[in-house]
């Protein structure tokens, strides 16, 4: 069994990790581990996820009660102990603000459109979970209904949750989750997205139960009525309005491959 020591030291190592990619500024930001049936570890409230030191990690009973003398758990510990009742296999959460997803969950944009098989098979949906205020029980409520079935979850004006079976499976999550909204982001920007066919994301969702993962995927089905809520239309080659070309501009069908080099230029300039 990895020692409480070492533990900490890899809950260090990925806050640093979180801080470094943007994914959580000042202060923001948690992270636990399950220690035993009875206790997790989790970051301490108030210090900056680049900066913190094993010694600072505070151990908590399943309860919430702190059990490290003179320390304070993250505000947001219930959220954490609200997935590891409700997953009893669970043995790490990770909670951040990416900026590409905590967008989409502003915007109130679901991440569940069938566009990368990476992300199906690793994430399987990523559904939008109602906002509450941090810090309390109407941040934990909302996400009761998607824990059993999801493993990435979008935290509506509040950032990003995963969870894995370790640390490091739950902070790759956020990875790929914040990896996959930055590439629907531009797609989206682009005007044309692809999204697969019924039967692929079957297939996909196959490799994904073979390869232990659980849950379900229901891809975004999206019509004219709900277009401003929804970046994909129909399964297949999808036109969509562009953010960047506006009413006036080229419409989509008409943009030349000229236009599109300006605008993935003038994108990387302004995500440089």
């Amino acid at each position: 069994m990895t020692g409480l020591h070492a533990i900490k030291k890899e809950i260090v190592e990925i806050g640093r990790r979180i801080y470094n990619r943007g994914y959580a500024a000042a202060n923001d930001g948690n992270i636990s581990v399950r220690l035993d049936s009875e206790r997790i570890v989790i970051t301490p409230t108030g210090v900056s996820k680049g900066f913190m030191d094993p010694d600072s990690m505070v151990i908590c009973s399943l309860e919430g009660k702190s059990l490290t003398r003179n320390a304070c758990p993250s505000s947001e510990i219930k959220m954490h102990l609200t997935v590891y009742a409700n997953r009893p296999e669970i043995q790490s959460v990770v909670h951040a603000h990416p900026p590409y997803a905590t967008a989409f969950g502003i915007t109130g944009i679901p991440l569940t459109q069938a566009m990368l098989p990476e992300v199906i098979m690793t994430l399987g949906g990523i559904p939008l979970v109602e906002y509450g205020t941090p810090g309390t029980d109407a941040l934990s409520r909302p996400l009761i209904p998607y824990i059993k079935d999801h493993d990435a979850f979008l935290m509506q004006n509040h950032g990003a949750l995963t969870i894995g079976n370790d640390l490091s499976t739950a902070y790759y999550r956020m990875e790929t989750l914040e990896h996959f909204a930055h590439i629907a982001f531009i797609s989206h920007l682009l005007g044309k997205i692809h999204t697969l066919p019924g039967p692929e994301v079957s297939k996909l969702l196959d490799i994904r139960r073979k390869q232990g993962g659980t849950g379900v995927f229901h891809p975004t089905a999206c019509n004219s009525a709900a277009a401003d809520a929804c970046a994909i239309l129909e399964t297949g080659e999808t036109v969509v309005e562009s953010a960047i070309t506006g009413a006036s501009g080229p419409k989509p069908q008409e943009i030349s491959e000229h236009f599109i080099a300006e605008l993935v230029r003038k994108l990387l300039r302004e995500l440089s």
